[in-house]
């Protein structure tokens, strides 16, 4: 899924947009044990209530593409019969009308998930009547020729509410808050099956977590049986690998520079796509090649790549550069440097020390504070 159809199922969740036909629950604790669960009409909720859950329904949408929203394919062995599929489709097949099988999904989900401390498991079941669209993009909503059933899980964790002091207006005192078990934003979740082009696509999913470096590993393998993604610091991590392993003594501060000014340049001309930009191995080496590192040097490009990140990884470019902000960090010194201005700074050996070498353009604050000739005046000292 893309951004537009990540977006467009983000809108359902309002009131004038909504479709969704059932809400289910369990809340489990931290032994484990189920201590409640629920299964409602959701247009029969509450205003006050539907605003919440579709405030946690949203969050499960949320965040960076190749980050905290991953698109994830089901190999064929966890479609076949008895597999972690099988139950996702009858789970939506049956819009939540099953307690078998949300029983039997939930406690899927309890063994598979690590987590300490008190959660709640939400489910809901929509059916999307898909408008049409002119060449244009404008919608057409009576051109609509498929409806999108799909079910989307998440998972928030409850913690008491922090202690402290509130104000009863009926005796017009302050008192002690009384602490109750409050539902937090999903941790983690899923949509099945996903939208892609805007249709549905039941041999994918698309899978959210919080922390993109941690994205529950156990339950993406057992529960949902799909290959596990590179975590977003794991990409990062394994690109910088990479690099230094490839460039050995020959990694140094202008090549890397210009790795960066490169990839930064890519990104830039990628902007306007839906997709994000994704470096496959063969894309990786193009990169650097284009950044001047030597064919010598790219020899030993795709061992390094298959033995540290894998033959076929995938590497989200937003994982691995920040377009914002070029860091030069010693032990000691950290230097942030706007990225349009990176030929300020060079390299340089100084009365036989390697020397990082700044270019002053325009005043100088030291500590806030406009200096005048302070640099000109030590030098001469």
């Amino acid at each position: 899924m893309i951004k537009k159809e990540i977006s467009e199922i983000k809108r359902l969740f309002t009131p004038s947009n909504c479709s969704i036909s059932r809400i289910c629950g369990c809340y489990v604790d931290g032994e484990k044990n189920k201590k409640t669960e629920f299964r409602e009409a959701f247009l029969s909720l509450p205003e006050e209530d539907m605003f919440k859950y579709f405030e946690i329904l949203r969050k499960n949408l949320s965040g960076t593409l190749g980050k905290n929203l991953l698109n994830l394919e089901f190999p064929l062995d966890a479609e076949m019969e008895g597999g972690p599929h099988e139950l996702l489709l009858k789970l939506r097949n049956s819009k939540l009308q099953d307690d078998e099988l949300l029983d039997a999904f939930y406690d899927r989900i309890i063994e598979t998930y690590d987590y300490v401390g008190n959660y709640l498991i939400l489910l809901i079941h929509d059916a999307y009547d898909i408008p049409g669209r002119t060449s244009d993009g404008i919608e057409m909503e009576d051109a609509s020729d498929e409806v999108y059933s799909y079910i989307m899980c998440c998972i928030c964790p409850v913690d008491l509410s922090r202690p402290g002091l509130s104000y009863n207006e009926l005796e017009n005192s302050f008192q002690n808050r009384v602490r109750d078990w409050v539902v937090a934003m999903p941790e983690l979740g899923f949509l099945f099956p996903a939208f892609n082009d805007r249709s549905t696509d039941l041999h994918s999913t698309l899978f959210y977590s919080k922390n993109g470096d941690d994205l529950h590993d156990s339950f993406i393998e057992q529960l949902l049986g799909c290959p596990l993604p590179l975590p977003a610091g794991y990409q990062k991590e394994s690109f910088q690998t990479i690099i230094e392993e490839t460039l050995g003594e020959t990694c140094n501060y202008e090549t890397v520079k210009n790795i960066h000014e490169t990839l930064s340049e890519m990104m830039e001309e990628h902007k306007d796509q839906p997709e994000p930009l994704v470096l496959d191995k063969y894309q990786a080496k193009t990169l650097l090649a284009n950044s001047g590192v030597e064919n010598e040097k790219l020899e030993e490009f795709d061992r390094h790549f298959d033995e540290i990140a894998g033959e076929k990884a995938a590497i989200f470019a937003t994982n691995i550069v920040n377009t914002r902000a070029f860091e030069v960090k010693t032990p000691d010194v950290i230097v942030k440097v706007n990225p349009d201005r990176t030929d300020l700074v060079e390299t340089r050996e100084i009365d036989g020390r390697q020397c990082l070498v700044i270019a002053i353009e325009g005043g100088v604050e030291v500590n806030g504070i406009a200096v005048n000739g302070t640099m000109e005046n030590a030098s001469e000292e």
